[in-house]
């Protein structure tokens, strides 16, 4: 067996257990560990081990995905695994982590001799479940065949942005990529929120741009949670999505560009998850429209 193709996943939440089941799935050797052991119990039915402990999960593996919840995660996960690493594995980091956090990813993969590859994803539940995410990846030349079948488990596609992982074109990218997801969604989430407020039937709305150039899938499938009480389970949970807005502002920030509209949208999101709407799906964006609790 190819040495990238024994993978320990760690981080087993919305996008973790996904793309830990697709790997398996794809006959790789696959080992999970997540914070809460109970999250990933259910993937031994899938014939992954899971683990005690990072350092369990990575022992002898040759390829480590990261994917958790934010940066700080990722280096207290990997500090931990320290023990089990194996030098001249490959670290596929896929946590949204922003880009203050790059330096110490490149410093930690050093000091363990790992081969760093920054690798976000784009997507949510649906296309991580059917192995369907886009793979934004940057990181040596050299690696990238033996690594194929771990990405291409994943994803359908992979996009390589540049050859040295710790210089983070990928995860520049994604800022850039979420920034646009998170403006359609609170769009989508305002223009339903006056609609209810001025009395406007919300799919009279949607019928109006049907076919035009207003009209967009994204949309229509936030449009459809709200509308239909489909915000648990999350595609994308509010409280991540709040947590990825600050991200983009703190991006725009350190590169001279001011982003009102995220900045903004970060603040929805906050409320939002004040109100009780943090596990629901970010298209929860709504209720922070209105001071009194109220239904989609």
């Amino acid at each position: 067996m190819n040495d990238t193709t024994s993978v320990a996943v760690l981080g087993t939440g919305i996008m973790g257990a996904a793309m830990a089941r697709n790997l398996a799935r794809a006959g790789l050797d696959v080992r999970a560990w997540n914070r809460s052991r109970a999250k990933a119990e259910p993937l031994a039915a899938d014939g992954i081990r899971v683990a005690e402990t990072p350092a369990e999960a990575v022992r002898d593996a040759g390829t480590v995905l990261t994917v958790l919840y934010d940066g700080a995660a990722v280096l207290d996960t990997m500090r931990r695994a320290a023990p089990g690493l194996r030098p001249g594995a490959v670290w596929l980091q896929s946590t949204t982590a922003g880009l203050d956090v790059l330096d110490d990813f490149a410093a930690l993969a050093e000091e363990h001799g790992l081969v760093f590859v920054d690798a976000p994803v784009l997507g949510t539940r649906a296309p991580a479940e059917k192995g369907e995410l886009t793979v934004l990846a940057a990181g040596p030349v050299a690696v990238r065949p033996a690594l194929a079948p771990v990405l291409d488990a994943v994803g359908s596609r992979t996009v390589w942005t540049g050859e040295e992982g710790a210089g983070g074109s990928a995860s520049r990218l994604k800022l850039v990529l979420n920034s646009w997801v998170l403006a359609v969604t609170h769009g989508t989430a305002e223009a339903l929120a006056l609609a209810a407020g001025l009395g406007v039937d919300a799919r009279d709305f949607l019928a109006a741009v049907e076919g035009g150039p207003l009209d967009m899938g994204y949309l229509r499938a936030k449009s459809a949670l709200l509308l239909d009480g489909g915000l648990t389970p999350p595609s994308f949970a509010t409280t991540t999505a709040e947590k990825d807005a600050r991200l983009i502002v703190a991006a725009g920030e350190r590169a001279g560009v001011r982003l009102d509209v995220a900045a903004a949208g970060a603040e929805r999101f906050r409320r939002a998850v004040e109100q009780g709407h943090g596990d629901e799906d970010m298209a929860a964006s709504y209720f922070a429209s209105f001071e009194e609790p109220r239904e989609g």
